[in-house]
């Protein structure tokens, strides 16, 4: 299930919008553009527990606060969605409302033809809208949503409720304000939700309950209180028969099942110690704000696997969490969603993003508006993302460093561990999975220097490098904490002899047939008449030729496991290695420095 098209009329700073989504989405703009006010509104429409507020909206809910016109007659809120991809049990529940949305021209199709339904890129879709104003007469503010197909005769609509929402599965994580709720028993908090999902009833209340009321407090004497409670008894029984308002303690709560919903929440260890040695141990919520934000993420995840075909909505995953860790819940939560929308203001979030799915969004007078980023002219696919990285700032961040030595690597080195995990997700990790940030030293006389630099930080330093002199080798090695030397000189040769014949055959065939050879290069053009060797030659030249343009990493992406060169498979498996068992020195002492 995924939302392709939204409208908003009148709704806070949103006099007028019309939005289209290209599936897993990120919303960016400048501060107050309406990023939020977005998700709001899609939370009005799909949010299974937002109409149980009280009130629904409020004054400040319609655009410039005005909710009656010049006439004194009610302005309307209305958000309509249209949602597609609808899993067939969803198609079976919604069968009376379905209409049907046309993917190549992201129209819905409205009438006649009907055999226009059964053109190709045609899909069921859902169009579901919510309504709210002021009553003048109940003097209040009143709001429900809809299904706005079929209209009736008399022109109203069939509502969409609490059930049917649910069965579309929306979460909507506002960062700062979920998570003080996220794991307590309180109704619609996360923990519930998983536990109705997983159809746990936890019959713990009336123990619970009676074991409070047999608590008594204050009943010691010295205190006081208890002569205070039997003076009061005693005034009472000349008032009233003496088996009323008899033997009043007082006892910890008046609690209801609702009242411990709400008070009843996870403890976390803090990491202080108490002058006995254990642990103090607090509600979750006075954890720091990223620890609680990525508890909250945990649990979205957790949902995610238990609802599937769910959109999740989310403001601004990056706050309080480093770079490495924002990439890895933006990659977590969208591979366990039909759709993801976010907010953010982090190029590292960015990043993980294909340019049409980055969502520009402008607000002038009003209107709001939201336009595909695409690829910047000039710039080539394969470089973009170098076009928007800010690695430097992520290794400050970051608790583990790679270091290597030239372009090439640092192209070529990530995308080979995305690649590995990809294809053997259990076996390997991406350097982002695993907390490493990525450094081009830009030349082998640096990587030393720089390793100084993040280990006195407290960084865990890894090197990759050319072959080396003894003193080089040996300056680099002191100066990290795992080191890794290339066994040639040159990458583009570690690349080109390590790997497969078969793979560098395909990729050859690749350049041949995209025209991305280079005419100065035209002597040695790969043909499938060439020799291995020669192929080699051939491709060594041009490796050194497009050095820093994102081809080695290109060759790797297209590669098997066998396929790749050993050095690098072993690098990458041993760096996963320590960083998973980082505590565990029996294992670290297999993966020691070459």
């Amino acid at each position: 299930m995924t939302i392709v098209k939204m409208r908003i009329n009148n709704f806070r700073g949103i006099k007028e919008s019309c939005l289209l989504f290209p599936g897993h989405t990120v919303l960016v703009g400048d501060n107050n553009t309406g990023k939020s006010t977005v998700l709001e509104a899609i939370d009005l429409v799909l949010g299974p527990e937002r109409l149980s507020r009280r009130p629904v909206i409020d004054e400040h809910d319609f655009y410039a606060g005005q909710y009656l016109d010049n006439e004194g007659n009610p302005i309307e809120i209305f958000i309509e969605i249209i949602i597609v991809d609808l899993s067939l049990e969803q198609q079976r529940h919604f069968r009376n409302h379905l209409e049907w949305w046309d993917t190549v021209n992201n129209v819905l199709i409205d009438g006649p033809p009907p055999e226009a339904t059964d053109g190709d890129g045609v899909v069921a879709a859902l169009r579901l809208a919510f309504k709210g104003s002021y009553d003048v007469e109940e003097d209040d503010f009143i709001g429900n949503t809809y299904f706005m197909s079929p209209e009736r005769e008399d022109g109203a609509f069939d509502p969409f409720g609490k059930r049917d929402k649910r069965l579309c599965g929306f979460l909507y994580l506002r960062t700062l304000r979920t998570g003080t709720r996220a794991l307590s028993l309180e109704r619609g908090s996360l923990l519930d939700i998983i536990l109705r999902l997983r159809e746990l009833r936890p019959q713990m209340w009336e123990n619970v309950l009676e074991q409070l009321r047999e608590v008594s407090v204050a009943s010691d004497p010295d205190i006081g209180i208890s002569e205070v409670l039997e003076s009061v008894q005693t005034a009472v029984r000349s008032l009233v028969p003496i088996e009323c308002a008899d033997a009043p303690t007082m006892r910890v709560s008046h609690l209801t099942r609702e009242h411990l919903r709400k008070i009843i929440t996870v403890f976390l260890g803090t990491g202080s110690l108490r002058d006995n040695g254990t642990e103090y141990a607090a509600p979750f919520h006075h954890q720091g704000t990223g620890t609680i934000n990525l508890l909250v993420l945990s649990l979205l995840s957790m949902i995610a696997e238990l609802k599937q075909n769910v959109i999740f909505a989310m403001e601004e995953p990056e706050i309080a969490t480093p770079p490495h860790t924002q990439k890895r819940i933006i990659n977590s939560i969208i591979s366990k969603s039909a759709q993801a929308i976010f907010t953010s203001h982090s190029p590292y979030i960015l990043e993980e993003f294909i340019p049409s799915h980055i969502v520009v969004v402008n607000r002038k007078n009003g209107i709001l508006t939201g336009t595909p980023a695409l690829y910047p002219p000039t710039v080539k696919q394969k470089i973009y993302r170098e076009e928007v990285k800010r690695r430097f700032c992520e290794s400050l961040l970051a608790r583990r460093v790679l270091i290597v030595e030239g372009k090439t690597e640092y192209d070529a080195l990530p995308v080979a561990a995305k690649r590995l995990h990809e294809l053997l997700p259990n076996e390997y990790t991406t350097l982002e999975g695993l907390g490493i940030a990525i450094i081009n030293a830009e030349t082998d006389s640096q990587v030393a220097p720089l390793g100084d630099y993040f280990r006195r930080m407290g960084k865990t330093v890894f090197a990759v490098f050319d072959k080396q002199t003894e003193e080089s080798r040996n300056n680099i090695n002191s100066a990290t904490d795992y080191a890794w030397e290339a066994p040639e000189k040159g990458f583009e040769n570690v690349l080109v002899n390590g790997s497969s014949e078969t793979a560098l055959r395909r990729y050859a065939d690749f350049l041949i047939n995209n025209n991305e050879w280079p005419a100065h290069l035209s002597t040695i053009k790969p043909t499938p008449e060439k020799t291995v060797e020669e192929l080699k030659t051939s491709l060594k030249e041009y490796f050194q030729w497009a050095k820093g343009s994102g081809s080695a990493a290109d060759f790797l992406n297209q590669c098997s496991e066998n396929e790749m060169p050993t050095f690098i498979v072993e690098v990458l498996k041993e760096i996963r290695i320590i960083s998973n068992y980082s505590n565990q020195p029996e294992v670290l002492d297999e993966a020691s420095k070459t």
